[in-house]
């Protein structure tokens, strides 16, 4: 990096600083503090979702991915794209009108009793803890990588600091700038400075992207190229073919039948981000209706799915042409943006990639510090504690995930390892997290169990040595089978919620679905949306997201037909969404 790019990096980080701590005059409690005082725009929820996702460690997470098993490799993640579609269209108004202010206190909307108690307190724990910090470690572990790669650190020993490894002396300051203007200005801080966030990270996987390309000689030269390397895997959509003995299954994807077949059917149901995810729910919750709830999680595709996709994926494959001899392909990414964006434009990259890591890290920080500072301290430890003092311990908590989420990002290596270890011990309880919403039988047992369950199973089949399964979708299989015999047993076993519990939920949520028809007219109360108009909406958006995602990216890689037929497919698709509901019902 030349002194001009330095400039703008030191630049950019003292300016988010300043915009944090004049945004914590806004805070005035904990409402405030975790849920932007419920004032938020569906644009500006939106964005900082996406913003939140777009981390640094996903455009070298993608480059890994599409650099060892190809293009098909993305369905690994691009399969929660029908989670995130539920999210946004059936999911984000009973959200909103649940009124909790984190999706752990919503168990205690839900369901009563000590069971409800535990059940909260134990979500809020795991949630805040072990998953949260291998979240916030495995982003920094995405930004050790990074300098690395620039050159920046090395990993010695810096004698004027004790001794510490300048990677980890790196890494602290990065981390006291984020928690400086996360702990001052809480959400208010996370979600403004996220919306500028992600303009500089498009604009800088745009300029890495279009650099890439243009390196290669440009789109149709790069695809000839890839198409020399005689690895099917890197151009393919899905990872099989039709050759001239007929079907063919890709080996190089390294994805077996069993393990695409988790990804559509099992993954995106089983996880427990099934019904939004901790801090996708923050940011609905924090919006003024819900209307805005549902234009948030739009955003969110859009900006998810439709956009970055193909810019990260233009990269991975031209660093496959670009950088032959690359031994970790996570690493192509930053060494693609060093080798061929000259001064300014190096500066402005490396600006979007740490604006990227910092919106990840202070969303992190901001939404676990609120599962420990509500759900923990307030709930079981001072009940009546002022706003001031939850303020207090709120920024505290911030302060704890950091240096843990650090901790964590020094022992790990592979950032495609780690997500998926975040995929196994999250599985299992998605389904009971899905059929709460629609059937009055789910009880706080049988949620405590599947969540419980899930993790253990997850990490035993993950990590020891004995009981592991190496077939990634082998493993979400019998994690979710698992669980379901221990969730299904419990709730049978275990009695229902009382009626006073039910009727609250009832009068609240107002939940659509058969499974609340005798409560609801018990209670006079009726049903938001029906489960019809719900089903044709989430199979229609799942058209539109999908037609556009695969057509998009099939006229990028000059496969017209396949291109043609998600363009049919997403624009019969929204002309369905946009009827009438009565005549999408119907349907």
């Amino acid at each position: 990096m030349a002194p001009i790019d330095w400039i703008i990096l030191i630049g950019y980080l003292a300016a988010t600083l300043a915009l944090g701590l004049w945004l914590a005059k806004r805070n005035r409690g904990e409402d405030d503090y975790f849920v932007a005082g419920r004032s938020l725009s569906g644009w500006l929820a939106g964005a900082s979702m996406a913003a939140t996702t777009f981390s640094i460690d996903t455009p070298l997470y993608v480059a890994g991915i599409v650099g060892t098993r190809g293009l098909a490799a993305n369905w690994e993640w691009w399969g929660f794209g029908l989670a995130h579609v539920a999210m946004a269209v059936v999911f984000a108004p009973l959200w909103r009108r649940s009124g909790v202010l984190t999706d752990a206190a919503f168990t205690e909307l839900r369901y009563g009793g000590p069971a409800a108690a535990w059940l909260r307190g134990i979500k809020a724990f795991l949630l805040a803890l072990p998953v949260n910090c291998i979240g916030i470690g495995y982003a920094f572990l995405a930004m050790r990588k990074v300098v690395e790669a620039l050159g920046i650190v090395s990993n010695r020993p810096v004698a004027a600091a004790g001794g510490i490894p300048d990677t980890l002396l790196l890494l602290s300051i990065v981390a006291a700038l984020v928690l400086a203007y996360t702990v001052a200005g809480g959400l208010w801080a996370v979600v403004i400075t996220d919306f500028i966030q992600l303009l500089l990270a498009l604009l800088g996987a745009s300029a890495v992207a279009w650099a890439a390309v243009h390196a290669a000689g440009g789109m149709g030269s790069l695809l000839d190229q890839l198409s020399a390397i005689e690895r099917p895997e890197l151009l393919s959509l899905v990872p099989w073919r039709w050759g001239p003995n007929g079907f063919d299954w890709i080996g190089g994807a390294g994805i077996s039948i069993s393990t695409f077949l988790a990804y559509l059917t099992v993954q995106w149901w089983s996880f427990r981000r099934s019904d939004g995810g901790g801090e996708f729910i923050q940011r609905m919750l924090a919006t003024k209706d819900e209307q805005q709830a549902r234009l948030a999680g739009w955003v969110f595709l859009v900006v998810n799915y439709l956009v970055r996709s193909w810019l990260w994926v233009l990269v991975a494959l031209a660093a496959l042409v670009l950088l032959p001899d690359q031994s970790d392909w996570e690493m192509s990414y930053p060494a693609l943006a060093v080798q061929l964006l000259p001064p300014v434009v190096l500066g402005l990259v490396v600006v979007s990639l740490v604006a990227a890591f910092m919106s990840t890290v202070s969303t992190s920080v901001n939404w676990g510090a609120s599962y420990l500072t509500h759900d923990l301290y307030q709930r079981f430890l001072r009940p009546n504690a002022s706003p001031r003092e939850l303020l207090l311990v709120g920024q505290v908590m911030s302060v704890v995930l950091l240096v843990l989420g650090v901790a964590t990002a020094l022992i790990s290596d592979s950032i495609g390892t780690v997500f998926r270890l975040v995929i196994a011990i999250g599985t299992g309880p998605g389904v009971v997290l899905v059929l709460r919403w629609f059937w009055w039988r789910i009880n706080a047992a049988a949620e405590l169990a599947a969540m419980l369950c899930g993790f253990v199973v997850g990490l035993t089949t993950s990590v020891v040595p004995l009981l592991q399964i190496s077939d990634y979708g082998q493993r979400l299989m019998v994690t979710t089978a698992l669980t379901a015999v221990v969730w299904i047993t419990v709730m049978l076993v275990t009695p229902p919620e009382s009626s006073d519990v039910l009727e609250r939920f009832v009068r609240t949520v107002q939940p659509p679905g058969p499974g609340w028809n005798q409560w609801r007219r018990r209670f006079e109360v009726q049903a938001s949306e029906s489960l019809p108009d719900l089903l044709a909406r989430f199979v229609f958006s799942s058209g539109v997201l999908f037609g556009a995602l695969l057509g998009s990216g099939a006229f990028l890689l000059h496969q017209t037909p396949l291109g043609w037929l998600g363009l049919v497919v997403a624009v019969v698709s929204l002309t369905l969404l946009r009827l009438p509901r009565r005549s999408v019902a119907a349907l």
